[in-house]
Order: structure tokens, then sequence, then C-alpha cells
């Protein structure tokens, strides 16, 4: 999966298409990710305790990981990733397909 925790993303499809956000959780079996602020759902949660107080939580649900794009903080566009070796070391980076700029 080459989207990674904290990377900025945009929706391409539902209720919030076009706003961005941070990834704040991946499932990599299901291949869905969760965008901070975007696709949420108000969920109700029943007092637990004598006293307490019902309340609605609001949470940002998993969306599939084909629906955002990644958003290139150089360039700041849509763009996809793709790998390259590092020079001096053998690791692979990530790098901008427009922009071909290491991320």
């Amino acid at each position: 999966m080459k989207l990674k925790k904290g990377d900025k993303v945009k929706m391409l499809s539902g209720k919030d298409r076009g706003k961005t956000g941070k990834i704040v959780k991946i499932d990599i079996e299901k291949r869905k990710v969760a965008v901070e602020g975007l696709n949420i759902i108000k969920k109700h949660v029943r007092p637990r305790k004598q006293g307490e107080k019902g309340q609605r939580i609001e949470i940002p649900r998993l969306i599939d990981i084909s629906n955002v794009t990644f958003v290139c903080p150089k360039c700041s566009s849509g763009t996809r990733i793709g790998y390259k070796l590092a020079d001096n070391e053998g690791q692979k980076q990530r790098v901008c397909k427009k922009c071909k700029q290491a991320i």
C-alpha cells in the first residue's frame, strides 16, 4: 500500500468529494482508509453508568482506498505515487509522478 498514516489525500467520490484531509487510520487487509474530518458518521452511545448522559459521537468512517488520491506537498495537486531507489542507500523512496520530487 503506497499511502501512509499522516498523508494528505483528496476525496474522489462520496458526499465529501473534492475535500482534503489527513489519513487517520489504515486497514491494510480491507484496503480502506479513514480521513480526518471527512466521511463522518454520528454514533449514538447509551449511558453506561448511573447518572451519565447518552451522547452522539462523530467518527470518521472507513472509505475504499480507490476513492482517495494522494496530494503532493511540493506541487499541491492530486497525483499517483511511484518509487525509486535512493542514490547512496539501497532503500526505496516515494516520488510524485507529476513533479518527480521525493515525498
